[in-house]
């Protein structure tokens, strides 16, 4: 049976109200992905074929039944390939490394944009509800995928002992993912490009300050562009402490939102009264309140942030990072309904 909230029409306007840090018409709702259980849930039917397209259309039903404006959406299948980390409580960041020396870099078959089918992006428009866009993840990030081929320690050591290879990595990377984005903007189901990458842990960023803006930043600004030419948003999602660089997301890099919040390091609630009305500010519903708070309680500070958020709006209600498998579907819900009541 379909789990329909509200049947309200998708308006991918709203989001843009809250994107460009005004007042949107209604409450607007953001997530970075959940789950197939919870989007067979809200579809109300199970995933049968799974292919690209077809996992879309299942999303595409799922986000609208749950009231988004919007679905995410991989452009395509394109990865940066490396070794698999076995799957246990703590790993390494070392442990699927493949570059580690010139010879490996040169050796390493970089994958093409290009190369990849985007038909999805196409095929999917007369599957999409009137009003409804679709919002392009990356796969992974410029330090997300570099940390992932070299390995986070072999990095630190890289960019002081051969800072020319460091370098060369981060340029191949963060040029395959521009190509990648520029392919997925040209799309009219696109409305709004993610710029998904991890930056850092809850203290402070994975490289210092001075490395992330030689490094990282340059192609993060270009990636913002490629959205900004073709006159769409473009939203961080990014994990761990960015207290030291946001001003760099805002004044340089110039994104219109920003996503991922947890509350041992900086409650959304703080975080929109420190840069709310500069840069939109996206979910933030910690998962691990989510997780261990009863619904009734997650659903007041939902609706005490929707209130905290009314008058000068730039908010999208939703999780601190995504719904997992391991988030109860009531706890979810209880957090949906929020944007539902007002």
């Amino acid at each position: 049976m379909t789990e329909i909230i509200n049947r309200r029409t998708p308006d991918f306007n709203n989001l843009l109200s809250a994107l460009r840090c005004e007042r949107p018409s209604r409450p607007v709702l953001f997530e970075l992905f959940m789950n197939t259980a919870v989007y067979e849930r809200l579809a109300g039917r199970k995933l049968e074929q799974k292919d690209a397209l077809e996992e879309l259309k299942l999303t595409v039903e799922a986000f609208c039944a749950a009231g988004y404006d919007y679905a995410s959406a991989y452009g395509s299948d394109i990865r940066f390939k490396a070794n698999e980390k076995p799957h246990l409580s703590t790993t390494s960041l070392n442990g699927g490394a493949v570059i580690f020396d010139r010879k490996s870099y040169d050796s390493y078959e970089w994958p093409r944009a290009d190369k990849y089918d985007y038909s999805r992006l196409e095929l999917i428009e007369e599957y999409l509800p009137p009003g409804m866009k679709l919002m392009v993840i990356g796969p992974g990030g410029v330090l997300e995928n570099v940390i992932r081929l070299v390995g986070y320690d072999n990095l630190c050591y890289m960019i002081y002992d051969d800072p020319e290879l460091a370098g060369g990595v981060f340029d191949r990377v963060g040029s395959i993912l521009v190509d990648y984005y520029e392919i997925c903007m040209k799309y009219d189901s696109v409305g709004l490009l993610m710029g998904n990458d991890d930056w850092g842990f809850n203290t402070q960023t994975f490289l210092s300050v001075e490395m992330m803006r030689k490094y990282v930043f340059p192609w993060h600004k270009k990636i913002v562009k490629t959205a900004h030419r073709r006159g769409k948003p473009a939203a961080l999602h990014s994990c761990g402490n960015l207290a030291a660089v946001m001003e760099d997301v805002i004044e340089d890099l110039k994104y219109d939102g920003k996503h991922s919040f947890e509350d041992n390091i900086m409650p959304v609630e703080q975080a929109y009264e420190k840069w709310g009305g500069r840069i939109a500010i996206l979910g933030g519903i910690d998962v691990g309140f989510l997780m261990r708070e009863p619904a009734e309680a997650i659903t007041a500070r939902c609706e005490a942030m929707l209130a905290l958020s009314r008058e000068k709006g730039g908010y999208a209600l939703g999780s601190g990072n995504s719904i997992p498998k391991y988030v109860p579907y009531d706890k979810y819900m209880a957090m949906v309904s929020a944007a539902h009541s007002k």
